[in-house]
């Protein structure tokens, strides 16, 4: 590809943000009047793409998503983040600098990561031919002619080295990594994306070589696109992307979470004045059945800041903690329900019997008429926010596409909200929360050592 004619540096990027401020507001307005439209089709290697016409502005989001994220990894904890983050180290006799550089002097942003269920390359990009055209090529490379270069590859396995080390000081990450274990077993879920410091110690170049060649394929792969494109033009772009990879295979599913079926405490100590608290069970997967009445359930519980039910008893009744909190985190199995909190390490028992109370009290009564009414507008108010710009619509658009969600799911959400009741909330959490079956994992200092 012949290169386009050099724009200042400057004006581009100056016209990119003023354009993505604009976006913010124009998109606001429209989101608040109706959903978008998505198009879905499939490329002749098997990708498949979903698509919304956004011609407010000449802008356009491209994100590829991958079955490939750190439930992947089999015996080699972290392959899957550490490949995610070579790939735009140096691509088709590129380097990482001149990749930035060929992206930044058009205006374009490059963005990427990796999760447990997924991996993902994204574009932002102006749409006018001479930026957009130089920025798909290097897009391109990036995407389907990484070079893993060793020098890269040593100077990222040695940051992800210094990172795992950093979180063994962290109270926090302690208990995350520990209540993932915990909670999962022998399940993918259990191991975390960053991998351990014996399991990134021991990969190797070809490793994420090997790992790249099995799950960055086109069957694999769901391409979103966002913007002010055309059909034919989204058609062009999917082809030129998606199909520039090999055809492949799908990832086969992830295997069944197994319930929980007794209570499991963990206690690590941690030379802290905090304690660091997480009680939990395997909770939603993406296309659960009882997704409302579990998620709007825990809006009133614990998902909705300080209006909360655990935030009203720990933190406003005894002030016990700043932050209380319990949360679903839906995934392509059952992905954890989460309830936890952070307090001096004398309070922990306390506020632990507190949080264990309150989640049973929800689940045997479930909420009163006046909470889910509050819930209810407090969620569908605020839901245009969540689509008001095209890259909030092509990270929906990437759930919808990756976990095969209807296409009218956005359309949908808040009628599903507001046709939720107090019974078929009582009845899901009854049915699938069980509070006398929790793991939990504290984290801080032992009490002889906790200080008043």
């Amino acid at each position: 590809m012949s290169a386009s004619p050099r724009k200042p540096q400057g004006n581009t990027m100056n016209r990119l943000l003023t354009l993505t401020m604009a976006a913010a507001f124009a998109l606001l307005s429209a989101a608040a009047q109706a959903l978008p439209d998505i198009q879905r089709w499939s490329t002749e290697k098997g990708a498949k793409v979903l698509f919304v016409a956004a011609p407010e502005l000449p802008m356009v989001d491209i994100r590829l998503v991958f079955d490939a994220g750190g439930a992947r990894d089999g015996d080699q904890p972290g392959v899957a983040r550490l490949t995610s983050a070579l790939l735009d180290q140096g691509a088709g006799g590129l380097s990482a600098d001149e990749i930035a550089r060929g992206l930044e002097q058009r205006g374009a942003v490059l963005g990427g990561g990796s999760e447990r269920d997924m991996a993902w390359l994204s574009l932002r990009s102006l749409i006018d031919p001479e930026l957009l055209e130089p920025s798909l090529g290097l897009f391109g490379k990036v995407l389907a002619h990484p070079d893993f270069p060793e020098q890269d590859f040593a100077r990222e396995r040695k940051r992800m080295l210094i990172g795992l080390q950093y979180e063994k000081q962290k109270p926090g990450a302690i208990a995350k990594k520990t209540f993932y274990r915990e909670l999962y077993g022998d399940h993918p879920y259990a191991s975390h994306p960053a991998g351990t410091e014996a399991s990134v110690k021991a990969l190797g170049v070809d490793d994420l070589r090997a790992f790249y060649r099995r799950y960055y394929v086109a069957r694999n792969a769901t391409v979103v696109i966002v913007g002010a494109l055309d059909r034919a033009q989204a058609e062009g772009i999917a082809s030129r992307l998606a199909d520039s990879l090999p055809a492949g295979e799908k990832a086969p599913p992830l295997p069944p979470v197994e319930a929980a079926t007794e209570a499991r405490e963990t206690f690590i100590e941690h030379p802290s004045t905090q304690s660091h608290v997480l009680m939990g069970q395997p909770g939603l997967r993406r296309k659960d059945p009882d997704y409302f009445p579990l998620y709007v359930g825990n809006h009133i519980l614990g998902g909705s800041g300080l209006v909360s039910r655990i935030s009203d008893e720990i933190r406003e009744k005894r002030g016990l903690a700043y932050s209380a909190y319990s949360y679903f985190i839906p995934m392509a199995q059952q992905g954890p329900f989460m309830l936890g909190f952070q307090t001096r390490n004398d309070q922990r028992d306390e506020a632990l019997a507190v949080l264990r109370q309150t989640l049973a009290e929800f689940v045997e009564k479930g909420p009163t008429e006046k909470e889910l009414k509050a819930a209810k507008n407090n969620i569908v108010s605020g839901f245009p926010l969540r689509v008001a710009s095209n890259s909030k619509i092509s990270e929906y658009l990437a759930v919808i596409g990756f976990y095969d969600l209807p296409l009218d799911y956005l359309q949908r959400f808040t009628g599903k909200v507001e046709a939720v009741t107090v019974e078929q909330i009582r009845d899901a959490w009854q049915r699938r929360i069980h509070p006398q079956r929790m793991v939990t994992v504290v984290v801080g200092g032992a009490l002889d050592d906790a200080t008043p």
